[in-house]
């Protein structure tokens, strides 16, 4: 008797490990299915936008901050001009399971651009122009808040004039001699009246015919908070309200508001955040 209960005994133990052993396998596999169904693609880097997807229902955080997602899970997230090496992305899936990912961030060096031959009150504003300055800013603002559930961005980005680059997104600017703020767009030599048309799909947030600094102004929302900003334009061709298409035309190029001569200042932005337009693109096409 003795000897069948201990060979009963060791039976119960062998099936007790490995049923044990089992439910850890089936939990690990469960838990790495799950970190796989965050998908990310885009540029992590400093001045990227990255594009993420999560199962249907998940809550995003980024940094901190509540994220937009889809129906379908998209979300998109972005790094700022001189974003930490790290960040920090949090998901609560469906089953309530609570995941953070450290999501590294390539450093980046930036460009000294030069510019002479600004009129010096479009370099360093009298008093009586500051009260303009603020109701631009108040403009620009207001629409870089909106916060449409459109997926516009899904379709990609396309250049939204062809010409020579000269300027590039986070290059600390010397105007006149004097250190101002870093440039937050791509500049796009072309001539005055060439064809601007719409990099992708969305709704104009903004048409403003003469701004202080940026001349013939347009922001055109792609949805989720994404935008693009059309700046130093001279002459606008949709409205406020209106929905485009990608490939659209939508303005021509000028030389208005603080330039030196014709060209396109195409700008992104994810709410506040501003991005480099040219990680959304391909190589410009000779």
């Amino acid at each position: 008797m003795r000897a069948r209960e201990s060979e009963s005994w060791t039976v119960f133990l062998v099936v007790a490990v490995f049923l044990q052993v089992t439910l850890l396998l089936v939990g690990w596999t469960a838990a790495l299915a799950v970190q796989r169904g965050v998908h990310l693609e885009g540029s992590q880097i400093q001045g990227g936008l990255v594009r993420g997807r999560v199962p249907s229902a998940s809550v995003v955080e980024f940094q901190g901050e509540r994220v937009r997602v889809s129906r379908d899970g998209w979300f998109l997230i972005g790094f700022a001009r001189d974003a930490p090496a790290k960040v920090v992305l949090f998901v609560v899936f469906p089953t309530g399971l609570r995941q953070y990912y450290d999501l590294p961030v390539k450093p980046r060096t930036y460009r000294i651009q030069r510019i002479d031959g600004l009129p010096r009150r479009k370099v360093t504003p009298r008093k009586e122009d500051l009260a303009r300055i603020r109701r631009d800013v108040a403009l620009v603002k207001s629409a870089r808040k909106v916060d449409d559930p459109r997926t516009d961005f899904l379709a990609g980005f396309r250049w939204p004039v062809l010409g020579v680059i000269s300027g590039v997104y986070g290059s600390q600017r010397i105007l006149n001699g004097k250190p101002r703020r870093p440039h937050y767009g791509i500049d796009i030599a072309a001539s005055k009246g060439t064809r601007v048309v719409a990099p992708a799909a969305g709704v104009v947030t903004l048409v403003h015919p003469d701004m202080y600094f940026s001349g013939g102004t347009m922001i055109v929302d792609h949805g989720h908070g994404l935008s693009s900003a059309f700046l130093h334009l001279s002459r606008t061709l949709v409205k406020e309200g209106q929905r485009v298409k990608q490939g659209q035309p939508i303005a021509e190029v000028g030389s208005t508001g603080r330039s030196t001569g014709p060209h396109l200042d195409w700008r992104i932005n994810l709410f506040g955040l501003r991005l480099d337009p040219a990680l959304l693109v391909g190589p410009m096409p000779k």
